[in-house]
Parts: C-alpha cells; structure tokens; sequence
C-alpha cells in the first residue's frame, strides 16, 4: 500500500482560518491537527472528514491525500527535539507555550545552529514592539517588517531558508498571503506566539507537520529545552518507513516517561516506600530519560559557564536505547543532567 499522508500545504492555502471554518462545519478541529500531524493515521480517517475537508479546501479527496512522497527532517542536534518531535523539511512548524517556559531561546538556539548548517533564516517580527526579542531577532540572517520585503528575501535564498514569524502575522493573514505569493516554492517556517494565548486553542496556528509544547512543570524545574514528551509531535514519526528503531524507541520512552510521571505524582505526595517495588526500576529510568533530554545550550553559554552541545540522531537514539535497558542505572542524575551525549 502506498504511503499516503494529508496535503498540509494545499489546506493550509486553501483554508487560512480552518478552525473556525472545520468547527462550521461540524469536524472537531482536534481531529484536523491530528491528522496534519500525523496522530490519526490518514488511512484511519472517517471519510467524512475527508470529504468534509475537501469541500473546505474546494478539492476533491484526491488532491486532499499526498501518496507515495516521503518527507525530510531538518537535524537540529537538540535531543529532545529530533528524538520526539523531529523539525520537517518545508514543514510548519508551532511552538505552544507559555510566556517565560523557553520558546525564544529555542528560537535563538535553533538561528544560530542553522548558521552552522548554513541554511539561511529570515524573521518577519511582529508589529508592535516586543523587548522580549531583542538580541533574538539579531540572530536571524535577516529581519524584516514586511510581507514584501519577506518575500524578497525567501525568492532570492530559494527552498534552503527558514522563515521565523509570530501567530499575530497568521491571525493576520500576512503568512497566508506570504505563502500564497511564493507559489510552488517551498520554505520551512517556525511559527512562535509571544502572548501565550495558543495554549489554550484547540488548533493552535492552524495545520502544522510538526508541535513542540512545552512542559510548564519541566520549565518550573529548569529542565532545559523543557520540550514535552507526550505532548509534542511531527507527521515525520507517524509516516510508514520511517526509520523503525526511531520509531519504537520513541514509543518505549514515551510509555517509560508517561508511567514515570504518575508515579512521581505519588513519590511528591507520599514518598518512595509507595512506590510498588516492580515499578523502582520504571521510575529510575524515567528520571534517567528526563534528565538526559536536558541539553546545554549555545546560546546559554554566557549564562550557564557551560559549553553548548550539539548531539546527532543517531547517537540520541543510541543513549536512550542505552537508558531503557538499564545502562545507566547506576549512574548518578547529575551525571545525565545537561550533557551531550553519555
């Protein structure tokens, strides 16, 4: 059966306000992000929903479905990151977070990584001041204020660019009319919210290939880049091929940090001695897991006194095969605490 998957982009043009407009008409906006990003495999899908997004997008259900085309990951050497929620190559991708839990430092550190991979970045900044930003933006290859001078600058780079913008230019519409006037030309686009409101939307910046939420108790913890486990996805992971090592690690860690938290709940509230003995070891693992997904980061340098690292997929993957065998038991938290690699 030939890998088929939802034509992000195609609905994404055809239907800027695709909340309001699915709501309308009677699909649970929940179940489209699911689908942009993976969470429901397409193959699954009602077909109503089909036909109820097709006639939204004014397609027929053929256009509506990408078969056979895979998709490419853009590694960006965050652990966390590339291990739970990898970036799409001329996907859209949404951070949702709070103010004040790290999403500009992700943005910072992510400008200055892609300058080693020379891949060039271009901000179109939000239109009312934001002090918050500033030695952010810098970062960028080029800042801008406009959809027109935006758009110069992507034509000229070609598809190896990634545009950084605020949800207020896709409230707006600017992003859409920005999209719209590239044409066929593809550009992977980082999408932030400074004001935090996108935390409680249902479709948070409308269809995406890829969500990094953060987590605020890992962010309350300082646990850096504090990217939530089980809450963070990419229609990268869900597509069929994809590298099943990945893929199955993924799932063990996810169910090993889903079951680590509620016993936590528990450790905080009564102690370890109500801690099941059979599930010690589930535990342990999970604050081994949590604690090596913390990664310094270059642009904390200053701040930290501790040199950035970057760690490769491939060696992500090896370390926490590592962890869920039980390597690191002996190991002490503060030796997996904001490493690089084990």
């Amino acid at each position: 059966m030939d890998d088929i998957r939802l034509n992000v982009a195609l609905l994404r043009k055809r239907v800027p306000n695709l909340t309001t407009a699915a709501k309308e008409a009677g699909i649970r906006p929940a179940t489209v992000s699911n689908l942009c990003t993976g969470k429901i495999d397409l193959g699954k899908a009602e077909v109503k929903t089909l036909v109820g997004l097709a006639k939204l997008a004014k397609c027929t259900v053929d256009e509506l479905i990408i078969r056979g085309e895979k998709m490419a990951m853009i590694e960006t050497k965050i652990k966390a990151l590339d291990f739970f929620a990898p970036l799409v190559k001329y996907g859209t991708t949404g951070i949702v977070a709070r103010p004040g839990m790290g999403q500009l430092v992700i943005i910072a550190e992510l400008l200055h990584r892609f300058k080693e991979q020379e891949v060039k970045t271009v901000y179109l900044i939000p239109e009312n001041d934001h002090p918050e930003l500033e030695g952010i933006v810098e970062l960028a290859d080029h800042m801008t204020r406009s959809v027109a001078e935006t758009l110069e600058w992507l034509r000229e780079y070609g598809d190896k660019t990634v545009l950084v913008t605020d949800k207020g230019r896709v409230d707006s519409g600017e992003l859409f009319e920005l999209q719209e006037a590239l044409g066929g030309k593809q550009v992977t686009t980082l999408l932030v919210d400074l004001s935090g409101e996108v935390v409680d939307d249902d479709f948070p910046f409308g269809p995406l290939e890829t969500v990094w939420q953060l987590d605020a108790d890992l962010a309350a913890r300082h646990q850096y880049p504090a990217l939530s486990p089980l809450h963070s996805t990419s229609s990268l992971l869900e597509e069929a091929g994809l590298d099943e090592r990945h893929f199955l690690l993924r799932q063990r860690a996810q169910k090993t940090l889903r079951r680590y938290r509620e016993l936590r709940s528990i450790v905080n509230a009564h102690g370890m001695e109500r801690v099941p003995q059979v599930e010690i070891e589930t535990y342990r693992r999970g604050e081994r897991l949590e604690a090596y997904f913390t990664q310094p980061l270059f642009v904390a340098e200053e701040l930290t006194g501790q040199a950035g690292a970057a760690v490769s997929l491939a060696e992500t993957l090896n370390d926490v095969e590592a962890i869920l065998n039980g390597q690191t038991d002996a190991k002490e938290l503060k030796e997996l605490q904001f490493i690089g690699t084990l």
